[in-house]
Protein backbone atom coordinates (compact mmCIF):
# COMPACT_ATOMS: atom_id res chain seq x y z
CA UNK A 1 0.00 0.00 0.00
CA UNK A 2 1.17 3.62 -0.83
CA UNK A 3 -0.08 5.42 2.46
CA UNK A 4 -0.32 9.21 2.18
CA UNK A 5 0.38 10.67 5.89
CA UNK A 6 -2.54 13.06 7.01
CA UNK A 7 -0.76 15.69 9.59
CA UNK A 8 -2.92 18.34 9.75
CA UNK A 9 -6.43 19.39 9.97
CA UNK A 10 -6.13 21.25 6.67
CA UNK A 11 -5.46 18.40 4.70
CA UNK A 12 -9.10 17.34 5.34
CA UNK A 13 -10.58 19.84 3.16
CA UNK A 14 -7.90 18.46 0.57
CA UNK A 15 -9.55 14.56 1.04
CA UNK A 16 -13.20 15.75 1.13
CA UNK A 17 -12.44 17.81 -2.02
CA UNK A 18 -10.58 14.55 -3.65
CA UNK A 19 -13.48 12.19 -2.71
CA UNK A 20 -15.71 14.35 -5.04
CA UNK A 21 -14.45 13.02 -7.75
CA UNK A 22 -12.57 9.09 -6.31
CA UNK A 23 -13.72 7.77 -3.09
CA UNK A 24 -10.47 7.80 -0.78
CA UNK A 25 -9.96 5.41 2.17
CA UNK A 26 -8.43 6.71 5.88
CA UNK A 27 -6.74 4.33 8.58
CA UNK A 28 -6.74 5.83 11.75
CA UNK A 29 -4.03 4.09 13.76
CA UNK A 30 -3.07 3.70 17.68
CA UNK A 31 0.65 2.87 17.62
CA UNK A 32 0.02 1.67 21.47
CA UNK A 33 -2.93 -0.87 20.29
CA UNK A 34 -2.06 -4.50 19.58
CA UNK A 35 -5.07 -4.75 17.78
CA UNK A 36 -4.88 -1.59 15.49
CA UNK A 37 -1.29 -3.42 14.29
CA UNK A 38 -2.66 -6.60 13.52
CA UNK A 39 -5.41 -5.05 11.58
CA UNK A 40 -2.97 -3.14 9.75
CA UNK A 41 -0.69 -5.96 9.02
CA UNK A 42 -3.64 -7.86 7.65
CA UNK A 43 -4.46 -4.93 5.86
CA UNK A 44 -1.40 -4.17 4.02
CA UNK A 45 -0.59 -8.14 3.46
CA UNK A 46 -4.08 -8.75 1.32
CA UNK A 47 -4.02 -5.10 -0.40
CA UNK A 48 -4.23 -5.30 -4.21
CA UNK A 49 -6.38 -2.49 -5.56
CA UNK A 50 -4.98 -0.23 -7.72
CA UNK A 51 -6.12 3.61 -8.04
CA UNK A 52 -7.45 3.96 -4.58
CA UNK A 53 -5.64 6.42 -2.49
CA UNK A 54 -4.93 5.60 1.01
CA UNK A 55 -4.35 7.61 3.70
CA UNK A 56 -2.61 6.77 7.21
CA UNK A 57 -3.43 8.93 10.82
CA UNK A 58 -1.10 7.82 13.58
CA UNK A 59 -3.67 8.77 15.73
CA UNK A 60 -1.47 9.48 19.23
CA UNK A 61 0.46 12.03 17.24
CA UNK A 62 -2.06 14.12 15.73
CA UNK A 63 -5.77 13.26 17.81
CA UNK A 64 -6.85 16.86 17.35
CA UNK A 65 -7.19 16.03 13.28
CA UNK A 66 -8.71 12.20 14.72
CA UNK A 67 -11.31 14.37 16.16
CA UNK A 68 -11.78 16.81 13.54
CA UNK A 69 -12.09 13.38 10.99
CA UNK A 70 -15.08 12.56 13.58
CA UNK A 71 -16.75 15.81 13.03
CA UNK A 72 -16.47 16.20 9.91
CA UNK A 73 -17.23 12.52 8.50
CA UNK A 74 -20.12 12.21 11.10
CA UNK A 75 -18.72 9.17 12.29
CA UNK A 76 -17.94 8.31 16.08
CA UNK A 77 -13.88 8.06 16.97
CA UNK A 78 -12.49 4.54 16.86
CA UNK A 79 -9.40 3.32 16.83
CA UNK A 80 -8.30 1.31 14.89
CA UNK A 81 -10.86 2.67 12.65
CA UNK A 82 -11.32 2.86 8.44
CA UNK A 83 -13.01 5.40 6.51
CA UNK A 84 -14.40 5.08 3.13
CA UNK A 85 -15.26 8.54 2.23
CA UNK A 86 -17.01 9.37 -1.05
CA UNK A 87 -18.59 12.83 -2.38
CA UNK A 88 -17.14 14.40 0.73
CA UNK A 89 -19.01 11.55 3.43
CA UNK A 90 -18.12 8.83 5.08
CA UNK A 91 -20.08 5.91 3.38
CA UNK A 92 -18.49 3.19 5.16
CA UNK A 93 -17.29 3.23 8.89
CA UNK A 94 -15.64 0.12 10.35
CA UNK A 95 -13.89 -0.51 13.50
CA UNK A 96 -11.23 -3.44 15.04
CA UNK A 97 -11.37 -6.89 13.34
CA UNK A 98 -14.88 -5.26 10.97
CA UNK A 99 -11.84 -3.99 9.30
CA UNK A 100 -11.19 -6.69 6.25
CA UNK A 101 -9.93 -6.06 3.12
CA UNK A 102 -12.99 -7.96 1.15
CA UNK A 103 -15.45 -5.47 2.74
CA UNK A 104 -13.31 -2.60 2.11
CA UNK A 105 -13.10 -4.30 -1.84
CA UNK A 106 -16.66 -4.73 -2.18
CA UNK A 107 -17.70 -1.09 -0.78
CA UNK A 108 -15.68 0.28 -3.16
CA UNK A 109 -16.59 -1.78 -6.32
CA UNK A 110 -20.32 -0.87 -5.59
CA UNK A 111 -19.08 2.70 -5.43
CA UNK A 112 -17.56 2.76 -8.85
CA UNK A 113 -20.29 0.65 -11.00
Amino acid sequence: MNWISITSIDQLDQLTAESKTKPILIFKHSRSCSISKATLDRLERNWHLDGVKTYFLDLLTYRDVSNAIAKIFEVQHESPQVLIVDNGKSIYDRSHFDITFQDIKNKLQLVND
